[in-house]
């Protein structure tokens, strides 16, 4: 199982790569994904380290992401001068159950220690609306 810090850096390491790296053409992290993306032996970097960089990248990622819209969700990403396989839209999704995953290996680190007040629910999500503006 992985350590919840190299699952901090490893999330932060694919958003940088597609929001960040290809959507902005922007390198904030050039050893991330060396020390955290996919493939790379096992590590426990530091905290403090991975935390702050996830949310500088997430923070940089949204700047993409906040203003996508639904047309753009056909298009593709280029890395290194091609276009990915995947839609912007099949990536995001991608991305969101690779989060899901990885949630789900902390939780269960967190069950294992013994934590005993873990949420069983996402919670209320009435209040969202989801449309198409577009």
């Amino acid at each position: 199982m992985n350590c919840l810090s190299w699952i901090v850096g490893h999330l932060a390491s694919q958003e940088h790569l597609l929001w960040v790296q290809m959507a902005q053409e922007q390198n904030l992290f050039p050893n991330l994904r060396k020390l955290v993306g996919y493939g790379q032996p096992p590590s426990t970097p530091p905290w403090e380290e991975m935390w702050d960089s996830w949310n500088t990248i997430t923070k940089a990622a949204d700047k993409y992401l906040d203003d996508l819209t639904a047309k753009q969700m056909d298009g593709y990403l280029v890395w290194e001068g091609k276009p990915i396989a995947e839609s912007i839209g099949l990536t995001l999704l991608r991305n969101i159950y690779h989060y899901w995953f990885h949630l789900g290996e902390a939780h269960a680190m967190r069950q294992m220690l013994g934590h005993t007040d873990l949420p069983d629910f996402v919670g209320d999500t009435s209040w969202v609306e989801y449309s198409s503006k577009e």
